[in-house]
């Protein structure tokens, strides 16, 4: 394990705590990235829907692994803290396939994951999950894995079975080599609380218009919240205003605050 590696994952693993909760807003290209770190944040983390749309493709593990690793390589060569990746559920159909993704992830140099459970059974995603642990054991890197369920965002059975379900899914992806535990679709405070005190790693939320703040998530003892793609939905919906203003009342309102040029332009020097 190089030390510089070494050293940039023991710093992301420490930004994972619920007294100031690791706050992502996840990005999908350099540019994207740069903004970001430009704004304060401590750490990158990568969009998949993002990145796929970005690439003309659309979400839901359709991205092949060589353009996802590409992104993830760019980003971390244009900022200076930690990047974490999506990878979706793996990029591939076998555990060796996997391990190639998380192998090619390390050296692209990101030093986290995201990996869902979506529709697959839990024995097969824990595989999935020990398969990306065994390829960051074979690269010497320590990698922060950090386990996606979806169980929320299916809305199938009560709050309560969800629940259940969840941490029980959880215990066996921790089992398995996860590091934290990303329970998107979580949002109202009972909820929350059930799951941080059940779950025995750090547990990350996905958050949006209308959830609650960072401190109360911290409060509450989520460690992590992300924003997911709604960054990217955001900045292609300002396309589409724009557009439309345009086209329709002849009018260009829309892009009254878009980012200075010479700003944005001087993020992606290369000589700075």
């Amino acid at each position: 394990m190089s030390f510089e590696h070494h050293q940039i994952a023991a710093h992301f693993r420490s930004l994972h705590t619920s007294q100031k909760p690791l706050a992502l807003s996840n990005a999908w290209d350099v540019a994207s990235a740069r903004i970001t770190e430009a704004a304060g944040a401590s750490a990158v983390a990568t969009t998949s829907a993002g990145v796929a749309w970005s690439l003309g493709i659309p979400d839901g593990d359709r991205l092949d692994r060589e353009r996802a690793v590409a992104v993830v390589a760019s980003i971390v060569d244009a900022v200076n803290v930690p990047v974490t990746a999506n990878i979706e559920g793996g990029y591939s159909e076998t555990l060796e396939g996997i391990a190639t993704t998380v192998t090619g992830i390390l050296e692209a140099g990101a030093v986290g994951i995201n990996m869902e459970d979506g529709s697959r059974d839990p024995a097969e995603f824990c595989a999935r999950i020990s398969a990306g642990r065994d390829a960051a054991r074979s690269a010497g890197r320590d990698l922060f894995i950090n386990a996606r369920t979806d169980i929320f965002l299916t809305g199938a059975g009560r709050v309560e079975q969800q629940i259940a379900e969840v941490l029980a899914r959880a215990e066996k992806y921790v089992e398995a080599g996860a590091d934290g535990i990303f329970v998107p679709g979580a949002s109202d405070t009972g909820t929350i609380a059930a799951l941080t005190e059940g779950i025995s790693v750090p547990v990350n939320v996905m958050v949006g218009a209308g959830s609650l703040n960072v401190g109360e998530l911290g409060g509450l003892g989520v460690s992590r919240v992300s924003l997911g793609s709604s960054i990217a939905q955001a900045a292609y919906a300002v396309a589409q205003r724009a557009t439309e203003e345009l086209n329709t009342a002849g009018t260009y309102t829309t892009v009254e605050e878009a980012m200075d040029y010479g700003f944005l332009n001087g993020l992606l020097d290369s000589s700075r």
